[in-house]
């Protein structure tokens, strides 16, 4: 029986200790509206807290994108003639300048053919040369005087032709740039369209992207853009040179180049760049940090120092940066913003300012 007494007591008792508990927790830390106001008017210790003064800086709007860095100029270095190297002038993965020999094909019967030639139109330039000597005194007829003339005449074509066919015996570079690994060796036979190396233009990158259609009206011919690159964290600007006039029908976009200056050939082409397209820019954006903003069911506010006291104001948001965000309506230049303790204040409580910025 006394067990019984015993367990009725603690199923009793127990609770009517927690709840008392719990009752007088409560009345000692979370005192109600009323307690809180008298404390203020009683002027009790204001709570610390961090604040950032409201000031006028620049912002640009932008669209975010993903793309790839070409080359300025690329192009597969084919041999335009048959026969053997003789001679190949390059190294792989080097720069070669615009014009510079890097390979040379046996071109001896051209060179002998133009040799041959050479020595014609020498001894018809000396016959042609007495020959207008006897026109002149009427010693020959206008007919064998056209003759010589059109015979020499011939043979410089011909010289011509052998020229032009010993500068193709040449593969010289057609612009500056960097030279990829090479497909012939010393001694191979080419065929007309041999691939012999890849050269690419990297003094100047092209970076093209896409951007959705409803941008199309931001997109502007000279609008700068900032990229990086997954191996650096560097900005590097470029310029937007060229808009395709179609929208890709499959994706609903348009593409964009731009062209970046590589002086110090930071980057290589093929690489992936994310892209900020500069739309507009602003030197009198109001901007704040990002954890200033109170987002409840009835909107954004921020706490700002009036008097020495908080106030919450309602704030009209616009775009953000890495940790700020702008602010378009509710804030002026000058206005101290709260920072931190945004979980402790309550309207019209004093703060104290520790830290400002």
């Amino acid at each position: 029986m006394n067990n019984k007494k015993v367990k009725l007591l603690l199923k009793i008792g127990i609770p009517i200790v927690i709840v008392g508990g719990l009752a007088i927790y409560k009345m000692n830390y979370y005192p109600t509206v009323g307690q809180q106001e008298r404390s203020n008017k009683k002027g009790d210790k204001s709570i610390p807290v961090n604040a950032y003064i409201v000031k006028a800086q620049g912002l640009s709007s932008n669209i975010q994108a993903v793309g790839t860095l070409m080359p300025n100029e690329e192009v597969d270095l084919v041999a335009e003639t048959t026969g053997k190297v003789i001679g190949i002038y390059f190294e792989e993965g080097t720069r070669v300048k615009k014009g510079e020999l890097l390979l040379k094909v046996d071109d001896a019967d051209l060179q002998a053919q133009l040799m041959r030639a050479k020595y014609q139109q020498k001894l018809l330039s000396e016959q042609l040369e007495r020959q207008r000597v006897l026109f002149q005194k009427d010693a020959v007829s206008r007919e064998e005087y056209d003759k010589v003339q059109t015979d020499y005449n011939m043979v410089e074509a011909d010289i011509a032709l052998l020229e032009v066919k010993i500068a193709r015996t040449e593969l010289r570079a057609p612009f500056s740039g960097i030279i990829g690994f090479r497909n012939v060796s010393l001694g191979a036979y080419l065929q007309p369209s041999t691939i012999v190396s890849h050269l690419v233009d990297d003094n100047r990158l092209k970076v093209e992207f896409s951007i959705p259609e409803k941008y199309a009206s931001d997109a502007k011919i000279g609008a700068t853009v900032r990229f990086k690159t997954e191996s650096s964290e560097k900005l590097f600007p470029a310029k937007v040179y060229a808009i395709d006039p179609r929208v890709d029908t499959q994706t609903r976009t348009i593409l964009l180049r731009a062209l970046s200056e590589n002086t110090n050939h930071e980057l290589s082409p093929g690489m992936f760049a994310r892209i900020d397209l500069i739309t507009s820019h602003s030197n009198r954006a109001l901007l704040i940090p990002t954890q200033s903003v109170v987002s409840d069911m009835e909107g954004k506010s921020v706490w700002v120092v009036k008097d020495g006291k908080a106030r919450t104001v309602p704030v009209e948001t616009f775009q953000r940066t890495e940790n700020q965000i702008e602010i378009l309506s509710g804030l002026s230049i000058g206005d101290t913003v709260l920072v931190s303790g945004l979980m402790q204040v309550r309207e019209g409580i004093p703060v104290t300012l520790s830290q400002v910025e």
